[in-house]
């Protein structure tokens, strides 16, 4: 991947990144995600972006944040344009890349599930298509015995036969011990870190990996930043987003990151299944996840067996879905932007035609709704992209919605006969009755 950043993320480095050049360098007063996402807001609006800021005539448009972000502070954030070079050179020279939600090459995954909540800056070293690839999430404590860590690193081993990427934090315990089991046995593994990227991508162990594409680690975080509790709290998200199914091994109850993550997917996110260990010792932790709608780990032995724990389907989210008016998490946007916004990456309609022309008669007298017309053209979107197989979270990152309000639009296509879920490989296709419609 080129270490060459777009102007785009120079300029949102500028604004929120620490940049941290050495011990005890640190920038004070950076837009905080809340001030960013606004400030982005704000700029999409009247049709703008982050590298207009940067640019020589900038001043009048500095002028027009002033009422989302104070003007002045602004240009100190903006004025930090030497030291940006320096840490872009000291980045460089160690192989780490930076890219924003800006940017095309920004994990797709994250954008569609995280949506705006997605870290505006993502810094990482190794091969970024390995985000792209789904596979397990495995997470839990970092103070385990010697059977955790042989049952974990076992885990590992199978999600490397199956050819499925680990996906988990680095931390010490449960998240190192998945990660190595993964690594030892020739597969792929993803690490999600809250700290010391820089450091641990130049582990000599690791660079080998990395520089084989065999490993891929990413920061939400400064290269250089230590730990800190509030951001392994918050890096969780992204691990479970860039999963297709999870397994907490261990877990206490009602505190650390590992119960706060899980949680918050079981309750809030919902991206993907969350398993819980269902042999060795008893965990109150555990325990309590299971109530909350947890699944018992099925111990799967073979790569077959490991396949179907994926193949689970998802509860709705918590909050309901009302008919053309939450289909869409970005609040800022009306409804006629939400749909808007929800077409225009389907690069599979065809352009001399909008998602709505291809509909049939009967098709446009069921039109009763804005929700209505926006099923018809995701059926029609759909019915040509599954002409090949396809996992749900594929076709999640294709029509950039959650995995979530994916599943709801394709059972509504199972339910009418459109579509066809397949056990082996898991995934959805059109029915080839259907495929000349």
């Amino acid at each position: 991947m080129t270490p060459t950043l777009s102007p785009n993320t120079q300029a949102i480095l500028l604004l929120t990144a620490p940049l941290i050049t050495g011990p005890g360098s640190s920038s004070s007063d950076l837009l905080t995600p809340g001030e960013y996402k606004r400030i982005a807001r704000h700029l999409r609006e009247i049709q703008r972006q982050p590298a207009d800021l940067v640019a020589p005539d900038a001043a009048e448009l500095l002028r027009a944040c002033q009422l989302v972000i104070d003007e002045n502070r602004l240009q100190r954030l903006l004025g930090r344009g030497f030291l940006l070079s320096q840490v872009i050179e000291r980045w460089q020279a160690r192989a780490i890349w930076v890219v924003s939600r800006a940017d095309a090459e920004y994990p797709r995954r994250l954008k569609a599930r995280l949506r705006e909540d997605a870290p505006a800056v993502l810094y990482g070293c190794g091969d970024i298509s390995l985000l792209e690839s789904g596979g397990l999430a495995v997470v839990g404590s970092r103070h385990v015995d010697d059977s955790m860590i042989d049952y974990t690193m076992d885990v590992g081993r199978l999600a490397a036969r199956a050819n499925k990427t680990l996906i988990s934090g680095g931390a010490k315990g449960i998240d190192q011990a998945a990660m190595r089991g993964a690594l030892e046995a020739g597969g792929r593994v993803s690490g999600v870190l809250a700290d010391s990227l820089e450091k641990t991508s130049m582990n000599r162990e690791n660079r080998n990996l990395l520089l084989d594409g065999q490993l891929v680690l990413i920061s939400p975080y400064d290269p250089s930043a230590g730990f800190n509790v509030g951001n392994a709290m918050q890096r969780n998200k992204l691990i479970y987003a860039l999963s297709d199914a999870s397994l907490v091994v261990s877990s206490d109850l009602n505190k650390g990151g590992t119960w706060a993550g899980a949680i918050e997917q079981l309750e809030k996110l919902k991206f993907v299944p969350v398993y819980v260990r269902s042999t060795g010792g008893a965990s109150a932790g555990l325990d309590a996840l299971r109530k909350k709608g947890a699944i018992p780990w099925t111990n799967p032995q073979d790569v077959d067996s490991f396949d179907l724990v994926f193949d689970v389907d998802m509860p709705r989210p918590t909050e309901s879905l009302q008919p053309g008016l939450s289909l869409f998490s970005n609040n800022e946007s009306s409804n006629e932007q939400s749909v808007a916004s929800a077409l225009e990456p389907l690069s599979l309609v065809k352009p001399e035609q909008d998602a709505f022309s291809e509909t049939t008669s009967s098709d446009t007298q069921n039109e009763s709704t804005p929700a209505d017309a926006l099923f018809v053209a995701v059926r029609n979107v759909m019915q040509r992209m599954l002409k090949t197989h396809m996992k749900d979270v594929e076709i999640a990152a294709a029509l950039d919605v959650s995995n979530a309000q994916a599943k709801i639009w394709l059972k509504r296509l199972l339910d009418e006969g459109v579509i066809e879920k397949q056990k082996k490989p898991v995934g959805y296709i059109v029915k080839q009755n259907r495929l000349f419609e």
